[in-house]
């Protein structure tokens, strides 16, 4: 992904946003919107944002999985299966 191909002022913004928001529906590449040259937004399409929210949920389950091992709060796989199995047998 090039960036310096994906970078607009807000001025342009303004004066052309159908055009931006129909050519954001067909690229997965995110557009940097500028306001008195530095960077302020980005914007991307519906289904490029979606996936991002999906694969950030999935980090943070892994990160907590990692804390958790690196804390010693895991246990066998066994001993929570056979837990189960004991809770099912006694309802």
């Amino acid at each position: 992904m090039k960036l310096s191909n994906q970078i607009k002022s807000i001025s342009y913004l303004k004066a052309h946003a159908a055009e931006v928001v129909r050519n954001l529906s067909g690229q997965a590449e995110p557009l940097i919107i500028t306001q008195n040259g530095e960077a302020k937004a980005v914007m991307q399409d519906i289904k490029s944002y979606e996936q991002t929210q999906e694969t950030m949920a999935l980090l943070k389950m892994l990160a907590l999985g990692t804390r958790q091992i690196e804390e010693g709060k895991v246990q066998p796989a066994s001993d929570v299966v056979a837990r189960l199995r004991n809770r099912s047998q006694n309802r």
